[in-house]
């Protein structure tokens, strides 16, 4: 087992023993498992999986952010993590229409609009939605 913590801007959002963790780097998703090599990585929106001390699997939705694993402590730097089971669907349902129709307006010549920005908003409520569908058995 190792140490996960899970840190965003606002909160300490887990801290406990571990015995995996499965986080998506920026060339795939990648396995952590106790003693593992030192490692830092960033991280693309996605899905987190670790299986807690007593094997229960527990799974998130990340945005963007970094991962350090050293010293058999992982520790994740996030702008913002979600437990699945607690993500407001329609929020984020409302949040990937909304960026959806930005894109479209900047792909029609309007210039007002920050296409990175709208980019990464859509991805980011994507992703909600896919950890939400895929932890819900809803596929």
């Amino acid at each position: 087992m190792f140490l996960l913590s899970i840190v965003t801007p606002e909160k300490v959002c887990y801290e406990a023993q571990v015995q995996s963790l499965v986080v998506p780097g920026t060339e795939g998703y990648l396995g952590i498992l106790s003693n593992h090599a030192p490692l830092i990585t960033a991280l693309l929106p996605g899905r987190i999986e670790f299986a807690d001390a007593e094997n229960r699997v527990n799974i998130m939705a990340v945005s963007v952010g970094f991962l350090e694993v050293s010293k058999n402590r992982a520790t994740i730097l996030a702008n913002a993590v979600e437990r699945a089971d607690e993500i407001d669907v329609e929020r984020a349902q409302a949040a990937f229409d909304r960026e959806k129709q930005r894109i479209i307006s900047a792909g029609k010549g309007e210039t007002d609009i920050d296409l990175p920005s709208a980019r990464a908003a859509f991805e980011r409520a994507a992703n909600r939605l896919r950890v939400f569908k895929e932890h819900s058995g809803d596929r």
